[in-house]
């Protein structure tokens, strides 16, 4: 089976749903911010997302409904808020409805170039 097959839920991923929590990498990939889920576990660890205002340095840093993400994402600064978990990567109308996007990207917002 492959990591990313959609059609075999993952126990786990039903008894954290349950709780009212997702593992960061998931949610990431599920709200379609990166189109893998490894891209979203080698950002999840790469320690540049914060949740809260604390740095996330674990793709399994469990996120939930009302948590205040803060990550950079091409050339912006994204602040999102989570509105909902979900259990599969669903279409884009469906992934938009997982966030709130606090803070959308404009040119003023765009990061320097090196």
């Amino acid at each position: 089976m492959a990591a990313d097959d959609l059609s075999a839920p993952d126990p786990a991923d039903a008894a954290d749903l349950a709780a009212g929590r997702l593992r960061l990498d998931k949610w990431l990939w599920y709200a379609r911010f990166l189109k893998t889920r490894s891209l979203a576990a080698k950002l999840a660890a790469s320690g540049s997302i914060r949740c809260a205002g604390q740095p996330i340095t674990k793709a399994h840093h469990k996120v939930k409904p009302g948590d205040v993400l803060t990550f950079p994402l091409g050339p912006h600064i994204r602040v999102i808020k989570v509105l909902a978990l979900a259990s599969r990567r669903g279409p884009a109308p469906e992934a938009r409805a997982l966030y709130e996007d606090l803070a959308p990207p404009t040119p003023e917002t765009r990061l320097p170039r090196e």
